[in-house]
């Protein structure tokens, strides 16, 4: 279980060149070493710790990849909305019930007069960014779906990291998501 946990620790930052020994590399000469050295990690160690691994050590480490790194995401996400949509908003924001996600891909609701509005969550990186029509097209069918039976539209909302913490993407949602608290009140 130490070198699964030990191969977490080799770094891959390659915002600038890296130095070896004072020696700047390019990003193919840094792969290069960081593969020479993982070479060497594995002839050298794994031998005598490879016997020590067993089966339900790496059960525990897919458990811990998959299960507590999802639900960490997860309340990142939650963190969010609650945190900064809710107090925008200034109207309760509620998880939706696991039969919305599946049918309409809907993460969280607020209630109006008796009509839902639907909030899609999606984490993205930079370099998810050019996409974001993507899932919008993609979701647009269940979305429309939910308006029909629910009453209230279905806002994607994407959150970025920001200098360490969790930001609205596209903050221009805020206003579309009042237009339609105010669209729905007013029926």
């Amino acid at each position: 279980m130490r070198f699964l946990k030990s191969l977490e620790t080799v770094p891959v930052d390659l915002k600038e060149p890296p130095l070896i020994k004072g020696i700047s590399l390019s990003p193919k000469e840094y792969i290069e070493d960081l593969g020479r050295k993982l070479y060497v990690k594995i002839t050298e160690n794994i031998q005598a710790e490879i016997e020590e691994v067993t089966e339900e050590d790496c059960i525990q480490y897919i458990y811990d990849l998959v299960i507590n790194r999802t639900f960490e995401g997860y309340q990142t996400e939650i963190k969010t909305i609650y945190g900064q949509l809710q107090q925008i908003l200034q109207v309760a924001i509620q998880p939706a019930p696991d039969e919305w996600d599946r049918l309409y891909n809907v993460d969280f609701f607020l209630e109006i007069d008796g009509k839902y509005i639907g909030l899609q969550i999606k984490p993205i990186t930079y370099e998810q960014t050019p996409e974001v029509y993507r899932w919008k097209e993609w979701l647009s069918k269940t979305h429309d779906k939910f308006e029909k039976d629910k009453g209230g539209k279905v806002f994607i909302i994407f959150s970025i990291k920001k200098e360490g913490r969790k930001v609205i993407y596209n903050p221009e949602v805020i206003d579309e998501i009042k237009k339609e608290i105010d669209r729905l009140r007013n029926k």
